[in-house]
């Protein structure tokens, strides 16, 4: 892999088809409930498509994945949901 679209292009064949993943709709998030902090699943999916959307490279992209805890550890949970 060589770029960003690459990598999009990776991370995308491992999600499902899923409408809510489109960065062009122009939604805003909604506001937390206060329920709890924590970030979904949801959430992590979509910081990885964003940080894959503007990497310039594989190790440039796997390096902030790193950076930001969203590369699940030993167990499978990123550092983001602990």
């Amino acid at each position: 892999m060589s770029g960003p679209v690459e990598v999009r292009d990776f991370l995308l064949q491992h999600e499902s088809k899923d409408s809510s993943l489109n960065f062009g709709n122009g939604s805003v998030p909604t506001q937390r409930n206060g329920e709890s902090s924590r970030v979904t699943d949801e959430q992590v999916r979509r910081a990885q498509l964003a940080v894959a959307f503007g990497s310039r490279d594989v190790e440039d992209c796997r390096e902030l994945l790193d950076m930001l805890g969203l590369v699940p550890g030993e167990d499978g949970v990123p550092p983001v949901r602990r």
